[in-house]
């Protein structure tokens, strides 16, 4: 039977969000506004996400990113819970990292804090977006109502009240793709150059930049991750900033996730550590390798493909490794450029909607 690639495609793009949330049954992770950063980084490593959605009373809270977010009864009406904003874990680094950190108050001090005090450190946590089950937005993760009522569709601030939500992922979508790669075979089989889907310009580390330091500048740039690359030996450069790093040497990838595993007694000198000698140390935790194993990578692993790798090799990688990019590199093995989760599903959505029906 030959096969139809229009009428498949067809039918991916009729797809709704509810159809990729199906295969996930998990409840929603959140934390009360109450809740300290180590209680919220203590869900973060428990549930294995990297985000969680701040929960508060109603009433006395702004929206967060134009949407008013409330959780309500289903069978009254009555509101229960404001959805204040999102946590990540380059809000609680960024907290951490401080410019006042050597003053003020340690990292055990500042792990006590309220998780609702930082909500805003990095833009992301302020952008707290829903779906209505049958649209789609071009976010890193949102909120899917189940039952969905929504207000003021029209006004400045949107409205949405649910009896209950889940959390639509990147990766989530990713898993779905990977799951239909036969129906997107054309576009699969099509190297992430032809597709477009590199980026070329890739801010990094060197070797020689200090823990702290990275976090700094990945909170000022709103990256969740940066190379580390080769320090140059024939120019004097900055340690402390993010370099561009095509062409340099890669040597591993820093991730604002990597401290998850960090006991918190700990923190304050492994800051001050340099970004490679703080992933050797990591690597030794028990929670952190047993975490490791059971996403199917080994301490340090990089995870890379080349300008010539296919779509379906570069998605396999991510979501099997559980990565949120892959680098790419050359046959020296010096940094090409990125493919980020954010590109994989830009080119797929390009490709299915230049394609006829």
């Amino acid at each position: 039977m030959q096969h139809d690639g229009n009428s498949t495609t067809q039918k991916l793009r009729e797809k709704k969000v509810s159809d990729v949330l199906t295969a996930d049954k998990r409840r929603l992770v959140e934390v009360p506004y109450t809740a300290t950063l180590a209680h919220t980084m203590n869900a973060l490593v428990a549930n294995r996400v990297v985000a969680v959605p701040v929960a508060a009373p109603p009433g006395h809270w702004i929206g967060a990113g134009g949407s008013m977010i409330l959780e309500s009864d289903k069978q009254t009406g009555a509101v229960r819970k404001h959805y204040i904003g999102m946590v990540t874990m380059l809000d609680i680094l960024a907290h951490i990292a401080g410019d006042d950190v050597g003053g003020g108050g340690g990292a055990e001090e500042r792990m006590g804090v309220p998780v609702s005090s930082i909500i805003g450190y990095c833009l992301e946590s302020l952008s707290l977006w829903t779906l209505n089950p049958n649209t789609s937005k071009g976010i890193h993760r949102a909120l899917v109502p189940l039952d969905s009522h929504m207000e003021n569709t029209a006004g400045v601030e949107l409205v949405e009240s649910a009896s209950s939500y889940r959390m639509l992922t990147q990766m989530d979508l990713l898993k779905f793709l990977k799951a239909h790669d036969f129906e997107l075979n054309d576009i699969m089989s099509r190297t992430v150059a032809q597709l477009g889907g590199i980026t070329d310009v890739v801010f990094g580390v060197t070797e020689k930049a200090k823990v702290i330091e990275a976090i700094k500048c990945m909170r000022t740039a709103s990256l969740n991750a940066v190379p580390i690359v080769e320090a140059s030996n024939t120019v004097e450069e900055d340690h402390s900033q993010l370099i561009n790093g095509k062409g340099r040497k890669l040597i591993g990838t820093f991730s604002s996730t990597d401290l998850r595993e960090c006991p918190i007694s700990q923190m304050q000198t492994w800051l001050q550590s340099r970004v490679p000698d703080f992933t050797d140390k990591l690597s030794t935790i028990p929670s952190h390798t047993a975490s490791e194993q059971q996403q199917g990578t080994s301490p340090r692993e990089l995870v890379t493909c080349h300008a010539e790798s296919t779509l379906e090799e570069v998605i396999d990688k991510a979501v099997t490794k559980h990565v949120h990019r892959v680098w790419v590199v050359d046959q020296r093995g010096s940094l090409d450029g990125l493919v980020s989760l954010t590109d994989m599903i830009r080119v797929t959505r390009v490709s299915l909607l230049s394609e006829s029906p």
